[in-house]
């Protein structure tokens, strides 16, 4: 096995040699431009290690860890249009640099693009298994923003609803990948389906702390404004746990804060940051975050890999469990 390193590595160079026309340069270049505009690779990195755990060569894959990567960064395109978003990354999204026409259009064709790379150079008598699965995900990846989508209207999401809603839009795609790279090793189901429930309760972790870094988080490290979620009342963990456990006084400042529209912003962030404090959410957010984590590993111990192989998720884990944005 590789160092984490190494698979980043590889990953980029999967993601150089991606074939672009070169026109119409309206539909590709905003493609080419939001791929290049970093992020971690988890996704790729996964599939390549996977492969490789499972007895393969990570470079007979590199087409395929460019297809999963090529799929997240299509939905962070379409994202940005739903939310309206100016920067991704620290850059300007596609839909502010060049209008939501062409960030819809330039998504769908990445959609495409992704299923053509994921059966690149692939023996036919394994296309239609990864072919499966990845569609298996893709789908779910969709129904996981309606369940974010239908949220934003609703006061009564509950905490197995948001756990379902993260696990489809944020931890499949990662178990996706992982589930690739074992399957397009030839890996047995029992050694797929383990690696699968790592990678994906490893995402529901990963949220879950992305969800607590956005509250708790030093925005300088973090790479974004912390308190984002609070003003947009958005429903995680925090705030469910908070809207279900407040009572009285708390109860009453809570419903305030999230139904007033003349609050400044820096107040409601802290006045709900000190609610959430009052009530021990922080604690409640951390102590899910390693729940999900541990059933990670747990499977990971099931995949029946060998040391070096065991070796390297386990600290692709605390790597990604580490982390501090």
């Amino acid at each position: 096995m590789k160092k984490l390193e190494e698979y980043i590595a590889l990953a980029e160079k999967a993601l150089n040699e991606i074939e672009y026309p070169e026109v119409p340069t309206g539909l590709y270049e905003p493609i080419k431009y939001g791929m290049s505009q970093g992020g971690k690779r988890l996704r790729p990195v996964l599939l390549l290690a996977s492969y490789e755990a499972l007895g393969g060569n990570p470079e007979d894959v590199l087409s395929q860890a460019a297809a999963i990567e090529m799929y997240h960064n299509f939905t962070l395109l379409h994202d940005d249009v739903m939310d309206n978003a100016d920067l991704r990354r620290g850059q300007p999204t596609v839909c502010k640099k060049w209008n939501n026409n062409t960030a819809i259009l330039s998504g769908d064709a990445m959609l495409t693009m992704a299923s053509m790379l994921l059966l690149k150079n692939m023996p036919a008598e394994k296309i239609i298994k990864l072919s499966q699965t990845f569609n298996k995900a893709a789908i779910e990846v969709f129904e996981g923003q309606q369940y974010d989508m239908d949220f934003e209207s609703r006061n009564n999401v509950t905490i197995d609803e948001y756990i379902h809603m993260i696990r489809l839009k944020t931890s499949v795609l990662l178990g996706c990948a992982s589930k690739l790279g074992a399957e397009a090793a030839d890996g047995e189901s029992e050694k797929c389906e383990a690696l699968y429930n790592f990678a994906m309760n490893l995402g529901v972790a990963f949220q879950l702390q992305d969800d607590w870094l956005d509250v708790y988080g030093d925005a300088k490290v973090f790479g974004k404004s912390i308190g984002g979620d609070i003003l947009n009342n958005k429903k995680t963990l925090l705030l469910i746990n908070a809207m279900n456990i407040a009572k009285g006084a708390d109860k009453e400042e809570l419903d305030y804060l999230l139904n007033s529209t003349d609050v400044f912003p820096a107040e409601k962030i802290a006045a709900v940051t000190s609610i959430y404090n009052r009530l021990g959410i922080d604690k409640i957010c951390v102590e899910n975050i390693e729940k999900y984590n541990n059933i990670a590993l747990d499977y990971l111990a099931k995949a029946g890999l060998d040391e070096d192989a065991y070796n390297f998720f386990v600290e692709f884990d605390q790597k990604i469990m580490g982390r501090n944005k």
